[in-house]
Order: C-alpha cells, then sequence, then structure tokens
C-alpha cells in the first residue's frame, strides 16, 4: 500500500492552475470554492494541493460564527495535522477584500498560514484586510446558501467560546470532536473539478 502522501508536506508543491475549482461535498450539501491564483499566488498554490490529495476529506468546520465567518482545516488524524501545522508558508499581499464568499487561509501572526481556510459571512474587508488575510478564491451565491447552513451551535472555539480547543483537536483528531462536539458538519469529500 502507498505511503499518504499528506504524510510530506515538501512533496506537495505543485503550481496550482491560474483558475480552478474546488468542490466541497459536505453533511449540508455541496459548494464550489473558484480560486485565481492571482489573487494570492502562495496561498492558491497551498489549496490546490491539500484539495487535490484529499486532506480536507472528514474535516470538521469546528468553527462556525453567524454574522462572521466558517472554518475548516485540522486534519482528522493527529499524526496529519501535526505535520501540516510546522508547513508554513509566506504571506501573500492582499488583492481582493474579506468580503462575503471570500476564502482565505486563517493565520496566527505573519507568514503563519499552513491548512485552516475560513469562509466570510460578510464583509469583514475592514477588520481582516488590515491583519493580510489574503483571499484566493470565492464561493458564489448558491454555494453560500449551503456554507451558511453550517451548523452554528458550538460558536467560537475555546477559551474565546465554548466550541472546540484546537490544541485538542490537533491532539486527538476527530475522534476529539465526534465525542465532544457532535453534530460539527464537515467535508466528506473535496476534490478539483473541471
Amino acid at each position: 500500500m502507498a505511503e499518504n502522501p499528506l504524510l510530506d508536506f515538501r512533496a506537495l508543491n505543485e503550481q496550482a492552475p491560474a483558475v480552478y475549482k474546488a468542490k466541497f461535498e459536505t453533511t449540508k450539501g455541496d459548494f464550489t470554492v473558484e480560486v485565481h491564483r492571482e489573487w494570492a499566488p502562495r496561498g492558491a498554490d497551498r489549496f490546490y494541493n491539500l484539495v487535490k490529495n484529499g486532506f480536507y476529506d472528514e474535516t470538521r468546520f469546528f468553527r462556525v460564527m453567524p454574522g462572521f465567518m466558517a472554518q475548516i482545516g485540522i486534519h482528522g488524524d493527529p499524526k496529519v495535522a501535526s505535520i501540516w501545522q510546522q508547513a508554513r508558508i509566506p504571506d501573500d499581499a492582499v488583492r481582493k477584500h474579506n468580503t462575503r464568499g471570500m476564502v482565505s487561509f486563517a493565520t496566527a501572526g505573519p507568514n503563519t498560514r499552513t491548512t485552516q481556510v475560513f469562509i466570510n459571512y460578510q464583509d469583514n474587508s475592514g477588520s481582516l484586510d488590515p491583519q493580510g488575510f489574503s483571499p484566493f478564491g470565492m464561493v458564489d451565491d448558491a454555494g453560500m446558501k449551503v456554507v451558511e447552513a453550517l451548523n452554528s451551535e458550538y460558536g467560537d472555539c475555546a477559551p474565546a467560546g465554548p466550541g472546540p480547543n484546537q490544541g485538542y483537536i490537533f491532539a486527538q483528531g476527530n475522534a476529539y470532536l465526534d465525542k465532544n462536539f457532535p453534530n460539527l458538519d464537515y467535508v466528506k469529500k473535496a476534490t478539483i473539478v473541471p
């Protein structure tokens, strides 16, 4: 059996097409992210490699905040999650705004983007653009109906809110989420589509 390609992040460095689409099949329905590499080249390349190699399959929408955003991107297998937690990419310039439907990588400071992405529920450009969150793709209005239906009962992550603790997700994976936050919606499968 072939080794899981997600165990070597350095090998997943293919340049993305100028424009591509990533289909997300979720527990609430399907939506597609249309990515434009010119908006944020490093982010678009990273997202392409993650989707193409199945990283987002079975990942939970662990942070869903109505009126703000929905976030995914911590792998359900702690071994894979820990490897990618160190796989930081340099920032891209902010060329597009964090408006409704725009998709950006989450960060923990300059040059800390790894695998977590979020979809804006509204115009967050006034607060997020100056912080360096650079959108690389967008979800259309039809797809946003699915995204906005994602379960938000747990809200923000601990300690700011009652939701999951990201440290525990990294350490215990989907087992922690399934036990303590069983109603989270998740990605069944994400694929690059024509």
